[in-house]
């Protein structure tokens, strides 16, 4: 299943991300409810417009658009 991201472009919103795409549908992120490191890895827990809470990882090697 694809997954595409799209995360805020301001340096203070740390790439937060705004909406994603997970196969055909889209979600619009309501709230970031939690946001923390690993080594390698920036996690971001967030609430979306179904309702639901999902759990996004972004690989800090990546580079942000």
């Amino acid at each position: 299943m694809k997954l595409r991201v799209e995360c805020h472009a301001g340096t203070k919103a740390d790439g937060r991300p705004v909406r994603f795409q997970l196969g055909e549908r889209d979600y619009m992120v309501d709230e970031v409810l939690d946001q923390w490191y690993g080594p390698d890895d920036v996690f971001f827990k967030v609430r979306t417009d179904d309702g639901n809470l999902y759990i996004l990882r972004r690989n800090s090697f990546c580079s942000m658009p």
